[in-house]
């Protein structure tokens, strides 16, 4: 599971940089349209399990 976690936080994380790099209302800090709002949260969903997955790796 963590490594696959990892996969795609990693590739939601490229996927949302991609869109922002050519979207003319993205930045790569904030979403500006429909379909990089989507990107965003699945990227931050993501990399919200995978902090917390390291985060409870380190306390066990």
């Amino acid at each position: 599971m963590p490594a696959d976690l990892y996969s795609r936080y990693t590739e939601a994380h490229q996927a949302w940089a991609d869109h922002a790099d050519d979207c003319g209302t993205c930045t790569p800090t904030q979403p500006g349209c429909p379909h990089g709002t989507a990107l965003w949260e699945r990227f931050s969903r993501l990399q919200d399990a995978y902090l917390t997955h390291l985060r409870t790796k380190g306390a066990s």
